[in-house]
């Protein structure tokens, strides 16, 4: 352990958002005024199941699903016993012949081995016994978990129907927004947390997404061993659903874990002064789980070989081209969630980025394979013909061997040889494609932009957006991989991990520990090359890399438009819109090329589809001038009614007139802002004040209203996206110009090694120091690397640390020999209790 190094130093948090006189707080009800949801203890499972009952469209819709996955556990495994012991495939393959009394005609039962038969069959294999008490005892362990959870759920029924008024027939028709406004409501009358007054957005969204939260700050620090070199393969990222199972039961509800419950870190990890004995008890953990991962690998194997046959083998023979469907990789969601955003809309999010997505992979068809695909599909189609127009003639052709599973082969070949031959009426354009990828996913590195032509842009944006059977291979391959991820990678960040915890862990009051960057303050965690200078007292180390900070705090604040976040925070958002909105009043969007926003969103016109959401808004109708893009987020309803009829789906036709250009705000008395602001209030059910009563009307109304959320958040993702391009660019010739001047008057860097030391550095950055290390530097550039650091898997025990290069390109020059010092243990520090991060 004494060879572990870290990156990481202690955030000290140094502001509070609790009201004067809120600072310990604690609510005092008399017990005989006491309401049924007062003081509910583990708020975090009860937000949990209260949002999984809303996603799962209620209590029915849950307990069915869960009582159909009990039933598919059963038979798979009876199946799949069945189908090892008791079925006679000499008669079934015709090798065997059967003497009938009644009939010439075998049957399908001949096939069946008699009962005594099957049943010594199955008590004479070991390894069936053995594959069927592990089941059994899985089993029981859901049927037990299932009972559980029908009586924790009974509770959330009766909350949606007592106490927020919410039926489980009317639950769908609810967005989440509207129900965890009402429970922010209620918290005044029932007090369901008695250490704050009043609930806010964000304290519901760290008791959801508290874990979650710290899984995508260690993916964004790159301090998860999810990225590997390869022989032959390259750089490759394997991210998988046991592995992060894995990684979720060793750092947060395992056995050991480093919670002692589901919103409080144990207090030795708080403190820095045996980070030692905690990084070895830790490597020690993960060193047992990797070896109980190893022991159980045959069985998890042939679960997952049997789950994936019974799952995939009847969509590949209906459509076997589904194969070559592409999917959001576990890392690409993990890498392109912010912070503090739940699953429905980070779906909703990556599923209107999805098109243009494949839109943009088919751009790299192969004209070597197109050829081949063609001539293949010509020989298979020629035999097909053949043997579909002898099947019409005489249908006892289909009785030869063999000829009905030539037909369906040949069937399949021809489905997927035609998925390597592209349209050849289709006209595509990277950059502008991914430029549409970019407004909605919000994350992109910098040298993808200009480089959407690139090959080896197209395989990084291939580790976000993996073909199906990459994925299913991928699942498959996890039981016998991910034993060894742990053993031999994980262990390696053990200290570093103790270190994570402790230094970016803040005490929110009514909340408990939650990540320090889930905070989204720009003060603490921004980055200067995001519209954070001048605001962040964030190290190199403190900062959220890829801009994750200012964009998810722009995300929470669009999609929460009544949370009030810190001053630092509120400063950079109203600076931000400001901007925006200064130059839409100005006229420069339809008027100069170089404005930002106009330049980051022209290409979305020229979409392939019409409907785009950022086309509407930016050359939309005139009812789209009015629409007010402020913090408060509501829209009048005759500018809604109007603007749904460009926006929604159902509309067959654009009335492309006016521009984003003429944009207004409207005043704050006008009608319709008072009727937006009161059917986005936190007390009124937005169906309430809709043109009409009906369920289906209020949630269209809702529809338009998180249309134009995503359109808003899409538009300052690009605008925030243009604004560090340029900056990046600026940085470039300062500190080109700068390295010039300083060989012109032989003046060393020397002088001041700390600044430079520190100076935060691009990928696209011009490299100054010694040749040594602009090699290195080159090197490193040339390296397909985006998400992180590289774990290699074959090499010697100890890590050479490199240089990060994340997606959004900022990494810190090393030098030569250079190690990263350890945090220096506390002393006397150890006794101290841990800083209390007051929020309410």
């Amino acid at each position: 352990m004494a060879h572990f190094d870290t990156e990481y130093q202690r955030l000290e948090a140094s502001y509070s958002d609790s009201p004067p006189g809120e600072e310990n707080l604690l609510v005092h009800v008399p017990e005989g005024s006491k309401p049924q949801w007062h003081h509910i203890e583990n708020l975090d499972l009860f937000f949990q199941r209260a949002y999984n009952m809303h996603q799962k469209n209620g209590l029915t819709c849950m307990l069915l699903g869960e009582i159909f996955e009990l039933v598919q556990l059963v038979f798979v495994v009876a199946f799949t016993v069945f189908l090892a012991n008791c079925v006679d495939y000499d008669i079934l393959f015709a090798n065997k012949f059967v003497i009938h009394t009644n009939s010439s005609k075998v049957t399908l039962p001949d096939a069946f081995l008699p009962m005594e038969v099957c049943s010594a069959r199955i008590r004479n294999n070991v390894f069936v016994i053995f594959i069927l008490v592990i089941s059994g005892v899985f089993w029981l362990h859901r049927l037990v978990k299932f009972i559980y959870n029908i009586c924790c759920y009974w509770e959330i029924r009766s909350f949606y129907i007592n106490a927020l008024k919410v039926s489980m027939a009317d639950l769908p028709y609810f967005t989440w927004q509207e129900v965890q406004a009402r429970i922010i409501e209620i918290q005044k009358e029932h007090q369901i947390c008695i250490h704050k007054k009043e609930l806010t957005e964000l304290d519901i969204y760290h008791r959801i997404l508290r874990f979650k939260n710290y899984m995508v700050a260690m993916v964004n620090k790159s301090l998860l061993p999810i990225r590997f070199s390869l022989p032959m393969l390259g750089d490759t990222v394997f991210y998988t659903r046991g592995l992060k199972y894995n990684f979720e039961l060793i750092f947060f509800w395992g056995p050991g874990s480093l919670f002692e419950n589901e919103w409080s870190l144990k207090s030795e990890y708080k403190r820095g002064g045996n980070r030692l004995e905690l990084a070895d008890r830790l490597s020690s953990r993960i060193l047992w789980i990797g070896i109980a991962n190893l022991l159980l690998c045959p069985v998890i194997l042939i679960w997952q070989i049997l789950y994936a046959f019974f799952s995939y083998t009847e969509v590949i023979k209906r459509e076997p081209g589904s194969l070559g469907a592409r999917c959001w990789s576990l890392y690409g969601r993990c890498y392109l969630r912010h912070f503090n955003e739940l699953d429905h809309e980070l779906m909703s999010r990556l599923s209107k980025g999805y098109k243009a997505s494949s839109k943009y992979m088919n751009c790299f068809m192969s004209p070597l394979l197109t050829v081949v695909a063609k001539n293949v599909a010509f020989f298979a189609g020629s035999i097909l013909a053949v043997l579909i127009t002898l099947t019409v003639y005489d249908e006892d052709v289909l009785a030869v061997e063999h000829v009905l599973s030539s037909i369906t082969l040949l069937g399949v070949c021809i489905t997927i040889c035609r998925s390597f031959i592209p349209d050849k009426h289709m006209v595509f354009c990277p950059e502008q494609l991914l430029k549409v990828i970019l407004a909605h996913i919000h994350y992109m590195p910098d040298h993808w932009q200009g480089n959407a032509h690139r090959y080896e842009t197209r395989d990084e944006f291939a580790q976000l957006f993996q073909y199906k059977a990459v994925f299913i291979l991928e699942e498959l391959l996890s039981p016998v991989i991910t034993p060894f991820i742990l053993i031999f990678c994980l262990r390696r960040k053990s200290l570093e991990i103790i270190d994570f915890f402790r230094n970016f862990t803040v005490e929110v009051v009514g909340v408990g520990d939650t990540c320090s960057f889930a905070q989204m303050d720009v003060r603490q965690h921004g980055h200067p090359a995001w519209m954070s200078a001048g605001k962040t007292e964030a190290s190199i180390y403190q900062q959220a890399e890829d801009g994750k900070t200012e964009l998810s705090l722009m995300h929470f604040a669009i999609t929460n438009p009544h949370w009030q976040p810190p001053r630092e925070s509120t400063h950079f958002i109203s600076q931000l819109k400001e901007k925006v909105h200064r130059e839409a009043a100005a006229g420069q969007l339809g008027a100069t090329s170089e404005n930002l926003a106009f330049t980051s969103t022209q290409s979305l016109q020229s979409e392939s589809e019409p409907r785009s959401l950022i086309a509407n808004l930016l050359a939309g109708p005139p009812s789209l001038a009015s629409l007010h893009l402020g913090r408060d987020g509501s829209i009048g309803m005759n500018e809604g009614a109007s603007a749904l009829r460009s926006l929604s789906p159902l509309s067959a036709s654009l009335n492309l007139r006016g521009s984003y250009a003429s944009a207004r705000v409207p005043r704050p008395d006008h009608p319709a802002v008072a009727a937006g602001r009161a059917m986005a209030g936190s007390g009124t059910d937005a169906r309430t004040v809709s043109s009409g009563s009906s369920a289906w009307e209020g949630q269209l109304t809702s529809m338009v209203l998180s249309e134009y959320a995503s359109t808003e958040m899409s538009i300052h993702a690009l605008y925030m996206h243009e604004l560090h391009k340029q900056q990046s660019r600026r940085e470039v010739s300062r500190h080109t110009w700068h390295r010039q001047e300083s060989d012109e008057s032989s003046e060393s860097v020397h002088d001041d090694p700390e600044a430079s030391h520190n100076l935060p550095r691009s990928n696209t950055f011009p490299f100054g120091g010694t040749p040594n290390q602009e090699g290195a530097a080159l090197q490193m550039s040339g390296q397909r690397r985006y998400g992180g650091t590289t774990e290699s898997l074959c090499g010697s025990s100890r890590i050479q640390r490199t240089p990060r290069v994340p997606m959004g390109g900022w990494t810190e020059e090393t030098q030569t020999g250079r190690h990263h010092e350890p945090v220096p243990e506390e002393g006397s520090d150890d006794e101290l209790p841990p800083h209390i991060h007051k929020v309410t």
